[in-house]
This record gives C-alpha cells, structure tokens and sequence, in this order.
C-alpha cells in the first residue's frame, strides 16, 4: 500500500513509520519539521493550508492523521487554544483536500483518545455502549471526530482511533516515565489505586492500525486498547514486579497535584479511571499479542533493557 502518515513525529508515528516500512509498504510523511525518518517521502506542512502536500493524497490507499499538541501540559488558555487548534485545524484542512482528490485515499484514520469517555470504575466501555464524559479534554475529542466525520469525503472510510495509552520500551513514552517512577520506588498506589488505567502494548497498536486498514467493515469510532483494564493499584504492582522494585510509594492526590503542577502539566492525566475496552477490534477477529499487563510489562522491560 501507499501510506500517508500526518504528524509521523510524534510517539504513535515514529512507531507506526517503521513498522509499514519493514512490511514492504510505501510510506509517505507529512510533517511541520523536518524529517529525519529513514526509509520515507517527506512533505511539509503548516497543518491549517492547502499546499503541494496535497499531491500526495492522490491515488494513496490510506492517510493516517495523528497531528496534536501534545496534552501533556498545564491546561492554560493558551495551551487549550493549541490543543484544540492543531487538532480540529488539520483535521479540517486534510479533509478539505481529500475531498478535492480526482481519486482519493481508500481510507482515512484519523486519531483521537480514550479519554472520551466518562471517569470510568464501575462498567467498561465500548463503542457501543460507552458512555461520553464531560469536561475540556472530552470536549477536544468529540469536537476533533465532529470535524472528521463531517468532511465532504463520501468515498472514503473514515475511522477515529479512541487510543488508550500506547507503551512501548522507546524513550519519551508513557513506558519510560512509569518505569522510571518505579525504579525510584515511587510507583505505589495513586490517589488510592481504585480508578482503572487503559493501555495498549505498541506492537498491538501498530497491529491494530494495520488490521483496520486491511478491514472494510471497520468504519467510525474504534477503541485501541487492550482488553483487559486494571485498576491503578494492581496496573502499578504489575509494573513493579516487571522491573523488579519490590518498593512502591503509595501517593495522596494532593501530592500528585502538587507534582503534576511542578512538572508543567495536569493530574487529569494520572487519575482519570479510563475502563476502555476494544469492542469492535475483538468483534472483528484481532487478537492481542499482549492482551494482559503483567505480561506486557514484562516484555517492555525486556525490550527497554536491549535498547
């Protein structure tokens, strides 16, 4: 296939970049900075114009779009103004040229988060029968699908991937800033340990975007996650048993406010309890390489040691 990929330089596309690579298809870039990705066609663009990127949508057999700012910050105006920008402005623009391809893009997948459902304890959620939360960080993604969905691209599947958390060994990921907590013995229970953390191994998530490339009936929101979300106590446990730390710290919430607020950022991101589970992926026939955390943690750290 001809791939395009928007916003290849953060995590989610420098793991989806080799990947298609080493399966033999041909990938193409779009890109704010310049790129340094091995093995791929680079296009750059500012995320809101039109502009000779476009060339590269015609005839490709799918776009993937993970262009955002990143959310790991204080949730100032301003930075909520970038949030939302960089998220419904690419969004926009990318189906505005979609729709003006002579022959346009099979699919398009478009990114968006689990965290679009409501704090979570007592059941979990699907597609079907979850349940929307409320709030700034749910308001981005329900207002990014909205600009997805709504695009004049009636030839082309479209699909918001709900992500949950995507761990893999590689530096700058939600694996090294867990696992580092832990080596400190600082990965005890949070703020109790009773709300439940989604996750998805990186090798799923890579599997899981290509299965839903590869899948016509796969259209709309899908969640990419693992099918078995735990509750932060047991999710810190398991990680501690992976590394082996037998100490864990347990922390109060007003400690995590108080750390989160030093580190620039929001302790939504730690205590929001995300129940998500891949109703429409399992529905389908994926299977799950790492459908347990004790084991996915295991490998990780297996993997993070070899890097």
């Amino acid at each position: 296939m001809r791939i395009v990929i928007f916003g290849a330089d953060g995590f989610c596309g420098r793991l989806l970049v080799p990947y298609f690579v080493a399966a033999g298809h041909e990938v193409i870039v779009v890109t704010r900075r310049a790129n340094s990705l091995p093995g791929v066609i680079a296009w750059r663009w500012d995320g809101q114009t039109l502009g000779e990127w476009t060339l590269a949508l015609e005839g490709a057999d799918a776009v993937i779009n993970l262009a955002g700012r990143s959310v790991n910050c204080r949730y100032t105006p301003a930075h909520c103004a970038e949030i939302y920008a960089s998220r419904l402005d690419s969004t926009w623009i990318l189906g505005e040229a979609i729709a003006a391809c002579v022959t346009p893009p099979r699919v398009w997948l478009n990114a968006s988060s689990a965290t679009i459902y409501r704090h979570a304890q007592d059941r979990p959620m699907d597609e079907e029968t979850g349940e929307i939360g409320a709030g700034f960080s749910v308001d981005v993604c329900r207002r990014w699908e909205r600009e997805l969905f709504r695009a004049p691209t009636p030839e082309t599947r479209r699909v918001a991937l709900r992500s949950a958390m995507v761990f893999a060994p590689q530096a700058g990921g939600v694996w090294d800033a867990f696992a580092g907590l832990a080596r400190w013995g600082l990965a005890g229970p949070m703020a109790g340990g009773r709300h439940y953390v989604s996750w998805i191994h990186g090798e799923d998530f890579c599997r899981a975007v290509a299965w839903i490339l590869a899948r016509e009936e796969l259209a709309g929101p899908v969640n990419l996650a693992a099918p078995n979300p735990l509750p932060n106590h047991d999710f810190l446990s398991a990680l501690r048993r992976a590394i082996g730390q037998p100490i864990g710290l347990p922390s109060a919430r007003w400690t995590l406010e108080v750390g989160a607020w030093l580190r620039h950022t929001e302790a939504e991101l730690l205590l929001k309890s995300r129940r998500v589970v891949p109703g429409k992926l399992l529905a389908s026939g994926f299977t799950f390489c790492y459908p347990t955390w004790p084991d996915a943690a295991r490998a990780l750290h297996t993997l993070s040691k070899a890097l």
